[in-house]
């Protein structure tokens, strides 16, 4: 396709309305995005009246995904007056953080845990979920490139 003075001024008029690239190309037809995008800083085009519009429909963000509790139905967390910290929780009390470190209202779980774990039963099952679990919320292990895999053989 060989750029003639009418598809240039229609490409600077194009451009000065603040179509974008792929739009343009589309309007003239026979030519990519990368072409109109070469013959503009060929021709020295730079700022436009008006930005490129962004398209209209933008995608939702996923739901986090919360953890299924099965066996306890309330965080102990909400119940019990007692505020454990560092310097008064017991070796087997739930160690599960509560509020924010720097203020003067955290403090830790303190229900009791079971024999050789560092939580109560709501916490464990909040703490150390299966691998099906993290498989539904979408997490893959990182996969090598083709590139590192060969340069590691």
């Amino acid at each position: 396709m060989a750029w003639t003075e009418d598809r240039v001024e229609t490409l600077k008029t194009l451009w000065s309305e603040g179509l974008s690239a792929s739009q343009i190309a589309g309007r003239l037809g026979g030519v990519t995005r990368n072409a109109v995008i070469g013959k503009v800083h060929r021709l020295g085009l730079a700022g436009r009246a008006a930005p490129a519009k962004p398209k209209a429909v933008q995608p939702k963000a996923p739901e986090p995904v919360q953890p299924k509790v099965q066996s306890v139905q309330m965080d102990p967390a909400t119940f019990g007056e007692s505020r454990m910290t560092v310097s008064n929780i017991g070796a087997n009390q739930c160690k599960w953080p509560i509020g924010d470190p720097a203020s003067e209202d955290f403090h830790f779980c303190g229900q009791g845990a079971s024999s050789g774990k560092p939580y109560c039963a709501y916490h464990s099952q909040l703490a150390f979920q299966p691998n099906s679990t993290r498989r539904e919320r979408g997490r893959k292990a990182p996969v090598a490139l083709p590139s590192a895999r060969r340069a590691m053989n």
